[in-house]
């Protein structure tokens, strides 16, 4: 039986490993001796191999050792708090408290390329925020010295300011590694949209054109934020901010974005398929003339019988929107009527319903409303002002209605604060009954001793933001309960036969692993040999032990758990047979036989069982133990 390698099958993806065998598959005559051969590469490449000694390139010092930060193994987990979490034994939802560096290695095989739309709103740089003190070899140590897990102390972070000397390289060595994870977990069609105001937005830009490629940028949003920062006499105030947007992949589409009350009065006219306006057929603004389109100027046969032809107001050749088989096809569907245009002229016109039209996405968002509204939000819920110019939510779900972020997809925020992102996926899955799934992760950044949050009982921003979310799902299940004994029930009525909204999160914690590393030397030997037979930390649980096996092997952390007792010792299994997991001691092969029956009963297509090394009877047990196993075809058995 193999035995789960603490070094090896404790750490997370090694993503260089992972890009060298992807190397090896496509280029497998630049490898020699299993290095990689640069003269070799560059003639395989040919005329994409950028020999220039001058070029355009974006760099600053130390990114370099910010890329190798992202490349370099988590060997953390993430503990279950099932007492801090909501409906934690049916909820898909996740908040994760730790470093966001971490966490996001430790997400890689779970969720590589599962996460629809990622949307953060990272520490704009304006001198007040701290840059977390990343580590090339010891980040985890650094987070749990910062937490007070280590050293009682903690560690104490320093604001970022312009005198530093480093202030746009802090920011950009910061920001690289967690970009660079975050583009493994976008899936092909998805999404990710930053917030960021004037001080790095150009750096910004130029760091995501490097991951995501200039031609994956969707756009710029330009939004007003209702206030004025920089209110100074020499400057220029500034009371916007913006949202840089890009796509994975070219597979991804854009969505647009519901009509408004002012956009439906322009349907003011109705026949039997609903309320219509209507839009004149020749095309109007730019690119209107018939040498732009010539097979769009084209007769069309006016009810008089007339031909009409496109014609511009000082009397040039137009053109038409479409071509005249798209015409023949509108007319025969009723969809093009006749009236006079300004000119008094008989025009003709193309009729478009009401019904699921959505409006094109603006890159200027003016019409919302700004931070002050989502300072209120919070106020709301958590009745004292605990959290300064937090995003409103509105604004956060028109970003996930133009995502198009569908039932069961998941939305990840790793700089989550106060949690303005659940807030407004969990509203907007109430206002169209869709359960879209969050993963927010927060660092628990200590609250000021003298700020309002702390003397309200909040130590750390990770605190603000899991109460919020409660308080949301409270108020929501309330909303729900008036609608159901109310009158107004209509909504509930449409959506009887759909499952139940998931009003609920699943808490997890970013700590060290739960098995002891072996790392012997003369001094602790002893010791180290006591490990290697118990090697589990005492004060770890079986189900710690359970949810980091779910890391390792690549599972979702929401994936349901069934716990089944067999030959008196509790077995886990999970995602209907994939992985099976016994955690008990003194295990008789009355449990063995129990789990080979299982996998004829479940029949999945991979069935992988895990034992406690220390947890058989005698070797005897163990050695037939593997054996019942592989009869029964399951041929992935290790232990830790």
């Amino acid at each position: 039986m193999e035995k789960l390698d603490p070094k090896k099958d404790g750490a997370t993806t090694n993503i260089v490993e992972k890009n060298i065998e992807r190397m090896k598959e496509f280029f497998p005559e630049v490898f020699t001796e299993g290095k990689i051969d640069l003269d070799a590469l560059r003639e395989t490449l040919g005329d994409y191999a950028d020999k220039r000694q001058e070029r355009y390139s974006f760099t600053w010092n130390g990114k370099a050792r910010a890329r190798r930060i992202a490349q370099t193994p988590s060997t953390g987990t993430l503990r279950p708090c099932p007492e801090e979490s909501v409906n934690w034994d049916t909820t898909r939802n996740l908040f994760i408290e730790g470093d966001n560096l971490e966490v996001l290695k430790l997400l890689q095989k779970s969720y590589h390329k599962k996460i629809k739309m990622i949307y953060i709103d990272p520490p704009y740089n304006t001198g007040g925020e701290f840059i977390y003190p990343d580590k090339y070899q010891d980040n985890l140590q650094t987070y749990l010295k910062y937490t007070g897990q280590i050293d009682e102390e903690g560690l104490k972070l320093s604001a970022n300011t312009e005198s530093s000397g480093r202030y746009h390289t802090n920011w950009l060595n910061m920001m690289l590694p967690r970009l660079k994870l975050a583009r493994n977990l976008l899936r092909e069609d998805g999404v990710i949209a930053i917030s960021i105001d004037d001080h790095e937005l150009h750096n910004l830009r130029q760091l995501c054109d490097e991951f995501f490629g200039t031609e994956n940028f969707v756009g710029c949003i330009t939004r007003a934020t209702g206030t004025t920062t920089g209110q100074d006499a020499g400057k220029i105030g500034s009371s916007l901010d913006y949202i840089l947007v890009y796509q994975r992949s070219p597979e991804f589409s854009l969505s647009g974005i519901p009509m408004s009350e002012d956009d439906e009065k322009r349907f003011a006219e109705e026949d039997e398929i609903g309320k219509y306006s209507v839009l004149q057929l020749r095309k109007t603004g730019n690119a209107d003339r018939r040498e732009d389109r010539p097979s769009m100027y084209y007769p069309v046969i006016a009810p008089n019988g007339n031909e009409i032809f496109p014609v511009g107001p000082s009397g040039y050749e137009s053109r038409w929107r479409f071509g005249p088989d798209t015409f023949r096809e509108y007319k025969s569907k009723g969809l093009i009527v006749w009236k006079k245009n300004r000119l008094g002229q008989l025009a003709p016109y193309v009729k478009y319903y009401l019904e699921g039209r959505t409006k094109q996405v603006s890159n200027l968002w003016n019409d919302l409303d700004g931070n002050k509204k989502g300072t209120i939000e919070v106020r709301n819920l958590l009745e004292v002002k605990v959290f300064d110019n937090p995003k409103p939510t509105e604004m956060l779900k028109r970003i996930i209605q133009i995502a198009s972020v569908k039932d069961d997809e998941y939305i990840l925020d790793f700089f989550s604060g106060s949690c303005s992102t659940a807030h407004a996926m969990l509203a907007l899955n109430k206002e169209d009954y869709t359960n879209r799934r969050f993963i927010m992760v927060q660092l628990p950044e200590p609250c000021d001793r003298k700020s309002i949050a702390f003397k309200a009982g909040f130590k750390t921003i990770a605190e603000i933001g899991k109460e919020r979310i409660r308080r949301v799902i409270n108020q929501l299940e309330e909303e729900l309960i008036r609608n159901t004994t109310g009158e107004q029930d209509s909504l509930l009525k449409e959506v009887a036969d759909m499952p139940d909204l998931d009003l609920g999160f699943k808490v997890f914690k970013l700590e060290a692993s739960n098995i002891k590393p072996w790392d012997a030397d003369f001094d602790n030997l002893e010791t180290a040999l006591f490990d290697a037979v118990e090697n589990i930390k005492p004060d770890r649980s079986e189900a710690d032990v359970l949810y980091e096996l779910l890391l390792k092997y690549g599972l979702d952390l929401a994936v349901p758990i069934e716990e089944r007792e067999i030959g008196g010792k509790t077995v886990y299994v999970i995602g209907a047979g994939a992985l099976v997991v016994c955690l008990g001691k003194q295990i008789s092969l009355e449990v063995v036989e129990g789990i080979a029956a299982l996998k004829k009963k479940l029949k999945p297509e991979v069935m992988r069982v895990v034992f406690r090394d220390s947890g058989f009877a005698d070797d005897v047990v163990k050695t037939n133990a593997i054996q019942i196993l592989h009869q029964a075809e399951i041929e992935d058995v290790k232990s830790l």
